[in-house]
């Protein structure tokens, strides 16, 4: 068996309940946000100078979603493409969150952050399980790769 699908048959090992599943796919994807949100907020002064003072995109997250992209790629390079979409998406958002300068980035992204974690904790009652991470680190990265699964077996696209 593969790594990748050894990782996400674990992991599903605690996602059965349909209520869970469903907090999962709300979740998961505005944890991954907010977290490269707050990470884009940390001042980057250095990696401007490497990647340009007037890129948008010259920040800590696109660095770190460089690595968490290589993680994937050694998993599925075909997930891994999935991934850096969504990624790419999320650098996009908190690019036009930043610019529309209604609260700081990193305030609107810890919100987020809190919120989606309680909601992540409420299905993991529901379930009865604990969650994955607390068993193994790399489930938090595994999450969202479970997700983008269930996205490729629906539009048929081997991963």
């Amino acid at each position: 068996m593969r790594r990748i699908d050894q990782l996400l048959s674990e992991y599903g090992e605690s996602h059965q309940n349909e209520t869970n599943k469903s907090i999962h796919w709300i979740c998961v994807p505005l944890i991954f946000f907010s977290i490269v949100g707050l990470v884009a907020s940390i001042p980057s002064q250095a990696v401007q100078n490497v990647l340009g003072p007037e890129n948008p995109y010259a920040n800590w997250a696109t660095l770190a979603l460089i690595l968490v992209l290589v993680y994937y790629i050694t998993l599925s390079l075909s997930l891994s493409l999935g991934m850096m979409l969504f990624s790419v998406l999320c650098l996009f958002i908190a690019n036009v969150i930043a610019r529309l300068d209604i609260a700081p980035l990193w305030m609107i992204s810890l919100i987020i952050f809190v919120v989606a974690w309680i909601g992540q904790f409420y299905g993991h009652k529901v379930e009865g399980k604990k969650p994955s991470f607390l068993k193994d680190i790399q489930f938090l990265l595994i999450g969202p790769a479970w997700l983008m699964h269930f996205i490729y077996r629906r539009l048929g696209i081997p991963y």
